[in-house]
């Protein structure tokens, strides 16, 4: 599904990616940890196609690198970014219906079903998004990503700041959207809730992936995690 090979990307001097390479299969959830500044959130960028980097990103087979953001998505990729980036002004309905891309629209996930899976949008469905809670924001986000058909989708730190039952009801919805297979990568720093629903675990550090394999194999690593992970 997502083939990244030999990733380079620089701020200014500072080489942020030296060298990233990494894969997400078809319906498959990878989550990628690493410390604040280590580059998670500039690889999910690159992908995306909002940050110049160097190297191969593949996506179904063709190459993606250097395609401008709008193309890339059309192509299949849905990016859910850190900072949520609801349209406060527009209502939550408004909002949905942004994220839907002409007959792509027609796919397994409709308006219709994202209010009937979330009662707090149905409910809220005509109210300015803007005054929604960081949770609220956090899954109307999602969905409007969703109502694009992506073939994988990018959340970038989807936990932060939430409430622990927002928590875990975002990490249940993580784990459906692959059971319908949507392939997930998932940005986290959030250890216990990364690992519960990915299958297979990424750690980003000094720009270079310095971990690669199972959820089990990290957890019973605690030199690895004390070194690129705690604080």
């Amino acid at each position: 599904m997502l083939s990244v090979r030999n990733l380079h990307a620089y701020y200014g001097k500072s080489h942020v990616l030296q060298g990233v390479d990494l894969e997400v299969g078809a319906g498959e959830i990878v989550v990628l940890l690493g410390r604040n500044g280590s580059g998670r959130s500039t690889l999910a960028k690159a992908i995306t196609g909002t940050v110049q980097v160097n190297g191969s990103v593949l996506f179904q087979g063709k190459e993606i690198l250097g395609l401008p953001p709008h193309t890339i998505a059309r192509r299949g990729i849905g990016y859910v970014p850190e900072n949520r980036d609801v349209f406060p002004t527009l209502t939550v309905r408004q909002n949905l219906l942004l994220g839907i891309k002409g007959s792509k629209g027609q796919g397994h996930w409709s308006l219709d079903e994202m209010l009937r899976r979330f009662p707090i949008l149905d409910e809220r469905a005509d109210v300015p998004a803007g005054v929604l809670s960081g949770g609220e924001q956090q899954i109307l986000t999602i969905c409007r990503t969703l109502l694009g058909q992506p073939s994988l989708v990018i959340i970038d730190e989807p936990t932060e700041g939430l409430a622990p039952f927002i928590v875990e009801q975002i990490g249940d919805f993580i784990a459906e959207i692959a059971g319908q297979g949507v392939a997930v990568l998932l940005v986290e720093q959030k250890l216990v809730i990364a690992l519960k629903v990915s299958s297979r675990a990424f750690v980003l550090g000094h720009g270079g992936i310095v971990f690669d394999g199972r959820p089990a194999d990290l957890m019973s690593d605690a030199a690895l995690r004390r070194e690129w992970l705690e604080v």
